[in-house]
């Protein structure tokens, strides 16, 4: 299945968690996308294209019918294992950094573009001589 064929799917059961009847679903949805986006209305063909499997909107429409449907929009788009896997990183940021981490972090984020490029690379300089001295570590060991 496609990623076009996947949204669809996640569309549809959106909108049947939404309470959205099934039947006559692209009427409902062209009506009830038109009446909260601003910009030049979607066609029952376009509409009918997103639930096909056809097409896939573009971020500004799918903003849209998240905010509509009540879900998150990258969960709409990309479904809940993308979610759930960006939701999983955040939490181990956010458990592995401590205050001085983050006030180290808040002064790199004000220094000059050239300067912050420059703290980069020594940073990942230091992380592959770490990484390299670990590597060596482990084949001496074997």
């Amino acid at each position: 299945m496609n990623e076009k064929e996947e949204f669809s799917k996640r569309l549809s059961n959106a909108m049947v968690q939404a309470g959205y009847a099934l039947r006559p679903v692209v009427l409902v949805l062209e009506r009830e996308f038109n009446t909260r986006y601003w910009g030049r209305s979607v066609t029952l063909q376009a509409v009918r294209r997103w639930l096909r499997g056809e097409a896939i909107p573009s971020q500004e429409k799918l903003q849209v019918l998240a905010d509509w449907l009540k879900v998150e929009p990258q969960a709409l788009r990309f479904g809940e294992a993308v979610r759930n896997s960006i939701q999983q990183h955040k939490e181990r940021w956010d458990e592995g950094v401590g205050y001085l981490e983050r006030e180290t972090f808040n002064a790199f984020l004000k220094l000059p573009a050239p300067q912050r490029k420059l703290i980069r690379e020594v940073i990942l300089t230091f992380a592959q001589v770490h990484q390299n001295a670990g590597e060596e570590m482990g084949k001496s060991q074997a």
